[in-house]
């Protein structure tokens, strides 16, 4: 069976490279969709029966060549894109920018410890722990709006200390 696809792709080969070049658009790239859908098709399991392999070999060829005309479309929509991604700051702070953030962070730990703890737990557990207003005032046994207010009293007190210790 590999003699007669063998065959059937000599056969078909340049034919493939025309049926390619106008997607494509490079005679290179057309040879290399080529190739690459003889290595798929030849690749195929002996036990699939395939009922129309010239039909076949043309889809594969298609298939590849529209593929590498949206690989190369990607390409061209963003120029020097590897220039712009090496020019992008990395995901890591820098040292000045952690010292920053650990000190707003001992600031707001610090505004927290003098609020009252009702003050705090209800912003805790609604800032920093994920909860609900209604699951938060459930735990604490008061009304949904006081939760709020409470939340928001504690949010403008840690802004207040930042904003006086900055």
């Amino acid at each position: 069976m590999t003699d007669d696809k063998l065959q059937l792709y000599l056969a078909h080969r340049a034919a493939l490279l025309d049926y390619a070049l106008p997607i494509v658009g490079c005679r290179a790239r057309a040879e290399d969709v080529v190739q690459e859908a003889w290595l798929r098709f030849s690749r195929q399991d002996h036990s699939t029966e395939i009922c129309h392999p010239t039909s076949y070999l043309y889809r594969i060829v298609r298939n590849l060549a529209l593929d590498q005309t949206r690989r190369t479309a990607t390409e061209k929509a963003q120029p020097g894109g590897d220039e712009i991604l090496a020019d992008l700051p990395s995901g890591t702070a820098s040292p000045e920018k952690t010292v920053t953030q650990q000190d707003e962070l001992a600031a707001i730990s610090r505004a927290l410890e003098v609020l009252p703890e009702r003050t705090r737990l209800a912003f805790e557990m609604h800032r920093l722990g994920g909860f609900t207003l209604q699951q938060v005032a459930a735990h604490l046994n008061v009304s949904v709006s006081l939760v709020h207010q409470l939340v928001h009293d504690a949010l403008r007190h840690c802004i207040e200390q930042l904003e006086g210790d900055l």
